[in-house]
């Protein structure tokens, strides 16, 4: 069996959304080994049977100088660990990562969850990403994407071609996602949003709707769950902050099980900017609720327009509120066979096996790249 480092940005999206994938591959015989930066999740990764190594960078941003310092500890990782197999996830460990494996002769796998920002409009640091993107994955057994435009827009800039699969997303465990029962609206229609609290998630605009809709209508209710970024605090916590004043917003902080959350509410919002593929709304669909979200690649692949949930144009409060109406003028009884149409929607398409057995594929013959 092989020794498989695993190169990331965060423990916690790790555990979240690919336990069961670490728990296979160990049960398959494979030895792991985990290189992140520290956080609360670490315990957890390891309680998987995984040695977690502590490598901590920071998530956003280019420092030339920091990030090759990056560089510099993937490539001592891999003379110390001296992998069989290197699994990269998020921006920097697929560049830096990506890099160092090329030129270390270390056969490797990248995960392009999403593309960023900086990626996705034009400039100088697009164009730079794109030559990093080039040569870090130029050499990999396997690129996995989340999305067809991500893959799309990649291949037109010659990046991956041949080598490339898609998946579903991250999937989701239909196992520990289970339907509930959708709740009595007696008390109103409860809309959530969860998400990381910064610009490009839309919080601006599920803001303004919600005090919007709160002028319009006595039955609804908000809620919004998730961490704040650090460099978006202070431009919204203290909006949130009167927002909850006002009664018109209820705040719920970061939230370890969000599946609780949203088996109390009605509705889930999503209006983030880009997407890789929406954790959120696989698990809201899992979970048997409708959703609103941005028309945008990593969102619309997770629902049936019209049937499971309804799309609106990003960055845009009008066009969510005109979303939020919709849903409303629907029935009880509407809402409800939404939440189970999504449902049935991710057990056709989204299980997490599927992930899991495409990871098996792509490690099972080397010659195959």
């Amino acid at each position: 069996m092989s020794k498989i480092l695993i190169l990331t940005n965060s423990a916690e999206g790790l555990y979240l959304f690919r336990k069961e994938l670490l728990c296979a591959l160990r049960s398959d015989g494979h030895t792991l080994a985990v290189s992140v930066p520290d956080d609360n999740y670490c315990e957890k990764i390891e309680a998987l049977g995984c040695r977690v190594l502590v490598t901590d960078f920071e998530r956003r941003g280019m420092n030339p100088l920091k990030d090759l310092q990056l560089a510099g500890k993937y490539w001592s990782l891999l003379h110390s660990e001296q992998p069989d197999w290197v699994f990269a996830y998020t921006i920097k460990p697929n560049i830096y990562g990506g890099a160092v494996c090329r030129l270390g002769r270390v056969p490797y796998i990248c995960n392009i969850t999403g593309l960023g920002t900086a990626l996705e409009n034009p400039g100088l640091l697009g164009r730079v990403l794109l030559v990093m993107y080039r040569y870090a994955v130029g050499r990999a057994r396997c690129v996995f994407f989340q999305n067809e435009k991500n893959r799309g827009f990649m291949k037109e800039h010659g990046i991956a071609r041949g080598r490339d699969r898609l998946l579903p997303g991250s999937g989701v465990n239909l196992t520990e996602h289970a339907y509930t029962e959708y709740p009595s609206e007696q008390g109103g229609i409860v809309f959530l949003a969860v998400m990381r609290i910064m610009r490009d998630k839309g919080i601006g605009e599920y803001l303004e709707a919600a005090r919007a809709m709160k002028k319009r209508h006595d039955n609804v209710a908000f809620w919004l769950a998730g961490a704040y970024e650090e460099e978006s605090r202070g431009q919204y916590e203290p909006l949130i902050r009167k927002l909850e004043e006002d009664g018109v917003i209820r705040y719920l902080g970061h939230v370890d099980n969000v599946g609780e959350v949203m088996a109390q509410s009605h509705v889930i919002v999503h209006p983030s900017y880009h997407e890789g593929l929406s954790n959120v709304l696989l698990e809201a669909a899992a979970c048997g609720r409708p959703v609103l979200a941005g028309s945008i690649s990593g969102c619309v692949e997770t629902f049936s327009e019209g049937r499971s949930g309804l799309s609106f144009d990003i960055k845009s409060t009008d066009a969510l509120l005109g979303a939020m109406e919709r849903i409303c003028a629907l029935s009880c009884e509407e809402r409800r066979s939404m939440g189970r149409a999504g449902r049935a929607w991710v057990e056709a398409h989204f299980d997490r096996e599927l992930i899991i057995e495409a990871y098996r594929s792509a490690i099972k013959d080397r010659s195959s790249y």
